[in-house]
Order: structure tokens, then sequence, then C-alpha cells
């Protein structure tokens, strides 16, 4: 209608309906306005605790593997039959070594191994290699191997744990094991490359213990050598088919 035509009441009545018009539109617009400003910060914080909540994943993940625990899988029969090629192993690391994974830093830490204990440690004459071996040598001690027979000190050692008789060819020493270094055999004598011939393990190169063995599946032994990554899925891929892979009287097995 035109205000013109009205009298003064209706006038009146015209003018409050239409600033009440107004301020409801007025209003209307502010709220979605402050809507869409709110919507927007809350969708940046939602983000930013998703990024926060992976950021800690990552870094518990990175301190449990570089001072606690880490898998390692045993790809060579030297230990056996204490150890056999596809035996998964959980490390212990915790009091031995502390390192940045996927890098090469580490700190020795303040445990010393024992007699007769197995050790993992960084190969000494091969860079990039981990190596499990039964520590014997402890540093002092004069080592000496006659007929495939161990003496520590002067004295035959007791090696229950050793696969196979002594080998009658098997001769080394007598040598004494320098400080902080360690000597190391494996358990198959006949199939381990040791420190009867690269020498003696310093301690700084150990990095831990094994702890237990949580799974253990027969495969070939090229599927667990380092970098075969496609024979490595093709062996847990044959699992699924075939469960009797699984050594099942393994697992669990703690050391």
């Amino acid at each position: 209608m035109n205000p013109d035509s009205k009298t003064a009441g209706e006038l009146v009545s015209w003018v409050a309906a239409s600033a009440a018009t107004n301020v409801a539109d007025a209003t209307g617009a502010s709220a979605t306005e402050v809507g869409a400003g709110h919507d927007e910060p809350s969708l940046r914080r939602r983000i930013l605790r998703e990024l926060i909540s992976w950021l800690w994943v990552v870094l518990s993940f990175l301190f449990i593997t570089g001072t606690m625990v880490q898998a390692r899988v045993i790809p060579s029969s030297s230990m056996e039959q204490t150890l056999l090629v596809g035996d998964h192993l959980l490390m212990s690391r915790i009091g031995y070594d502390a390192g940045l994974p996927f890098t090469q830093y580490h700190l020795r830490l303040w445990r010393d191994p024992h007699r007769q204990q197995m050790i993992i440690f960084r190969s000494p004459n091969e860079p990039g290699l981990d190596l499990i071996k039964r520590l014997i040598g402890l540093p002092g001690d004069t080592v000496e191997i006659r007929a495939g027979v161990v003496s520590i000190n002067g004295a035959s050692l007791a090696e229950p744990y050793r696969f196979g008789p002594p080998n009658p060819s098997d001769d080394y020493g007598p040598a004494t094991v320098p400080p902080r270094s360690y000597f190391v055999l494996g358990d198959n004598r006949d199939d381990s490359y040791d420190s009867r011939y690269w020498g003696f393990v310093p301690e700084s190169n150990i990095l831990g213990t094994p702890l237990v063995i949580y799974m253990s599946l027969q495969a070939p032994d090229e599927a667990w050598q380092p970098g075969r990554i496609r024979e490595r899925i093709f062996a847990y891929a044959s699992v699924l088919l075939h469960p009797g892979q699984i050594r099942w009287r393994r697992l669990f097995t703690i050391f």
C-alpha cells in the first residue's frame, strides 16, 4: 500500500510493522553470519585435535621402538635349535640401547649382558646388518676352542643349548677379550659366522636381548632375508591359506 493514502493511525501502524520486519531481517542475517563464523573455527579445531592425536601416536611409536621393544625376524640357521628360521621375536632394548628409529643414532645405556645370554647387536664388519648370537666371553676373559669344546680362563664351558656335537676341526685361540668388548658364538657352530671369524663385538654395538617369540612361520629361507619384501608378503599371505605353516608350539616362548 501507498503510505500517502493512510490515516495517521494507519501510518503509525505501518511504520511500526516495517521497522519490526527490518529488525527481524537484520537479526536473522546477523545470526547467520555468527553461525557461519563459529562453524569455521570449530572445523579447524577438530582438524587440529586430530593432527595432535596422530602426532602423539607417532611419538609414542618412536619412543617405544627406540628405547623399549622392537620386532625382529630370524633369517638364518646360526642359532638352531634355540631359534629357527622364521621365528619372529620381540627384542627388549630396556637398559641396553636407545636409538632414533630409521637413523644410525644410538646411545649406549647402563645394562651389561651376562655370559651365555643371547644378544642382538650391530655387526662390527657389515654396516646396517644386525645379528643375534650367544655371548660367550666377557671383557678380560681368555677364550679358547679345542676340537669344538669352548674353554673360558682354562675351564671347559658347559653348553646344553648348542646344536650338534663338538666339531673336532673347530679350533680357536687362545685370545683375550678386550675391554668393553664381547666374544660371541652361534648355537649352531657349524653354520655360524661369528667371533671366530670377525673378532669381538664392541659394547656400543649391543642393541638388546630377545624377549619372546610372538610368531614362528615355516617358509622359504629367502623370505626372511633383508630386502626380500615380495617374498615376505607371499609368506604371510600363504599362512592365511595354510595355517599349518605356523609353528604353534613355539609361540610365546619366553627367554
